[in-house]
């Protein structure tokens, strides 16, 4: 393979990010979005041509490699699963879907056309979440009693002026929308969820269909025990995304906002290196995101399709994050 001929559907926010990173990594051909002003604008920006309905797009650009799905959470299912039995490989936006259903379906579907799903958890890349991955995988900490996740942000009520945000349908809730990174990574640190329990609640937001706040008990099935405490309710600003891990030979937490920082990190025979790398989150002005990773994304995307290397997230763990927030969404509603 040589040029990665690349198209987006989704011309919203974060679809300029996949564009740049695009632009470096091989060639922008197409762009979709319902809104033309949105398709044309970005499509102008790139050299792309625009389309204003996946139909058209998938109908006419035959020699795409990869579609990024960069649409509403409600909508990934069904333009990867378009986008696959197309012939394309799918770059999609977290969360993978919004239902353990979809998810089995998208499996299915790139199983049957020969190829891949990637998802976007570019988390996995920051500098202190790699030190402490790395950390876990030298058995520094040795058995782990508990950890603590704690999402502490905030979203005015601006941010859900927007046409799709705090819709059940296509939102599907803050887990999915706005912590689903955080909970990508208590599955690649820590494996499987044995059981759940939570409570759920909208402390602040009338606007929204569904939680703005809630607390979660897990047990892990290699028997660690876990918190969650998520919210959207900090005053005026994102306040903090940390994990801490307690265990008989470390103990340490990723803290700052966004997991951008290493707070403290004490072992007994380990000393944890910090990997290089860009510390900032995405900035989409009247609020902030997750760190911005996804110049790695895409270098590891073109690395596994031309060389055949793993891929740094497989679909697979995209459907376990999607299965960790769907029962503790059972469990919240069973509470």
């Amino acid at each position: 393979m040589e040029t990665i001929h690349f198209a987006i559907i989704g011309c919203g926010q974060i679809a300029q990010r996949h564009a740049r990173q695009m632009r470096v990594y091989g060639n922008l051909v197409a762009v979709c979005d319902t809104i033309p002003d949105r398709a044309d604008a970005l499509a102008k920006e790139y050299g792309a041509t625009p389309y204003y309905s996946i139909e058209d797009l998938l109908e006419k650009e035959t020699a795409v490699d990869v579609v990024a799905v960069c649409t509403p959470n409600g909508l990934h299912a069904e333009h990867t699963i378009r986008s696959l039995h197309a012939k394309h490989h799918v770059l999609v936006e977290k969360p993978m879907s919004l239902t353990m259903e979809d998810c089995d379906i998208m499996m299915q579907s790139a199983r049957l056309a020969g190829r891949s799903i990637f998802p976007v958890v570019q988390n996995r890349f920051n500098p202190p979440v790699l030190a402490i991955k790395n950390a876990l995988d030298a058995n520094a900490f040795g058995k782990i009693s508990s950890i603590q996740l704690s999402c502490l942000w905030n979203r005015p009520p601006a941010y859900y002026e927007h046409p799709w945000h705090g819709n059940k349908e296509m939102d599907g809730g803050i887990l999915y929308t706005q912590f689903s990174h955080f909970i990508d990574l208590l599955y690649w640190f820590f494996g499987e969820v044995k059981t759940v329990k939570a409570i759920t609640a909208n402390a602040a937001h009338d606007a929204i269909d569904f939680e703005d706040c809630g607390a979660v008990a897990l047990v892990f099935e290699n028997g660690i025990i876990g918190t969650i405490h998520f919210s959207i309710n900090g005053f005026k600003k994102n306040y903090e995304g940390s994990l801490t891990i307690l265990g008989e030979k470390g103990t340490a937490k990723i803290g700052g906002e966004y997991l951008n920082t290493l707070e403290f990190a004490e072992f007994e025979n380990y000393e944890p290196a910090m990997i290089p790398g860009d510390t900032a989150a995405n900035d989409y002005g009247a609020y902030k995101g997750s760190m911005s990773n996804h110049h790695q994304v895409y270098a590891n995307l073109v690395e596994t399709l031309r060389n055949g290397k793993a891929f740094y997230a497989s679909a697979y763990e995209g459907t376990k994050t999607v299965e960790i927030i769907e029962r503790i969404y059972e469990a919240a509603r069973g509470a």
